[in-house]
């Protein structure tokens, strides 16, 4: 069973969300009060089919017929859906040899929640593949610019790796310069700030994903989803997509995307402020780690509930020891403990994933109101209905 308890400490919060507060702090209440009340309510323009088409031809696999997928991450902090969901999609679907790494020895400590034992270091896959990864994702990090991450994600391009860019990772891959001069999107909440820094990038919007050449960009961290789908369906079929896809909870996918839908908002800034600053008011969460529990769902869950600026979630198990999940992942507990007050369970579960994220953006509504619920929606960049 999984159970959860609560303290009073101030829990951790993303990067993204570090970013927002401290925005928000700045913004004072003439500007936050000049917000937007709503995003504009329209749907997702359609995507001319052979613009799909171009970016399944991307995403074919560069060298090998069976490809070989890295998984970048600084040890001192990689977000954790960027990170797990592509991992564990990939590895269902078993179209592709999927490897974790971290920059250094060590494991990975995930924003807004959970470690990781990666597989590997950079060094140690460098020496056993010296030809390089057919791809590279890039999850986001909470900084653009470590030298070991930029160095070997250039090599990896040098060696003909196509590079994957999820989320704030695009910033990550902007500061190599592989996207200088090239079509990319990123998280709503960086774009400005990328172009900005990288004004030749091209953006483009109401796109999930975007490939320019051997560069693949997403928007916010759900986009991992339609983005790994995508990815397999260029690997091994629609079929096979599509089958994966029935076993995460997804009915539907594509590349389009409601660009207009995200961005801040009044109702946004003044509830991240409200929860914020109600900081006596903070549960840390705890889930119960598992063999064999499923990788994405607890990615989802513990992101989802570590985003609400009121709670935070911690892993917690009978001992020290890694957990391994269903598809091989090996997360440490937070805390060594055996049971935690049922009254702050946070499910996980056996449901799909995406069943799992909406039931925990139902459960997050149920605790803590509408508006906090939305404030989650809008950092996974999820379109909610």
């Amino acid at each position: 069973m999984n159970r959860v308890n609560l303290f009073v400490n101030k829990p951790r919060i993303s990067f993204i969300g570090l970013g927002i507060v401290t925005c928000l702090a700045t913004f004072g209440a003439a500007r936050i009060l000049s917000l937007p009340a709503a995003a504009p309510d329209r749907a997702a323009p359609p995507v001319p089919q052979e613009e799909v088409n171009a970016v399944i031809a991307a995403l074919k696999p560069p060298k090998r017929e069976r490809p070989l997928v890295a998984i970048i991450g600084i040890n001192e902090a990689t977000e954790t859906t960027d990170y797990l969901m592509p991992y564990g999609i990939l590895r269902r679907a078993d179209v592709a040899d999927v490897v974790t790494l971290s920059t250094g020895p060590g494991p990975v400590t995930l924003f807004p929640a959970l470690r990781v034992e990666p597989d590997s270091t950079i060094t140690d896959f460098d020496t056993q593949y010296p030809e390089g990864a057919d791809y590279v994702i890039v999850p986001a990090m909470n900084r653009n610019d470590d030298p070991a991450a930029l160095d070997w994600i250039r090599s990896q391009a040098n060696k003909g790796a196509t590079i994957i860019g999820v989320c704030v990772g695009v910033r990550v891959v902007a500061e190599t310069g592989l996207l200088e001069g090239k079509r990319a999107t990123t998280h709503w909440y960086t774009l400005k700030g990328m172009l900005d820094r990288h004004p030749s990038i091209q953006y483009v919007p109401d796109r999930r994903l975007v490939a320019d050449q051997n560069v693949v960009t997403t928007t916010g961290i759900s986009a991992s989803i339609p983005m790994t789908l995508t990815l397999i369906e260029a690997i091994a079929g629609r079929e096979k997509a599509e089958t994966v896809a029935r076993d995460l909870g997804v009915e539907h996918w594509d590349i389009s995307h409601n660009s207009a839908a995200f961005k801040m908002t009044r109702p946004f800034a003044l509830t991240v402020l409200r929860n914020t600053l109600a900081f006596w008011n903070r549960e840390q969460l705890g889930i119960e780690l598992s063999p064999g529990m499923d990788e994405v769902s607890l990615a989802l869950a513990a992101d989802a509930w570590s985003r609400t600026y009121r709670s935070r979630a911690w892993t917690f198990s009978g001992s020290a020891e890694a957990v391994t999940t269903q598809n091989g992942a090996r997360i440490l507990p937070d805390r060594i403990a055996t049971r935690w007050p049922d009254e702050r369970l946070i499910p996980v579960g056996e449901l799909p994933p995406v069943q799992v994220f909406d039931n925990t953006l139902q459960a997050i509504e149920e605790r803590y109101g509408t508006p906090t619920a939305y404030v989650v929606a809008m950092q996974h960049e999820y379109p909610r209905e």
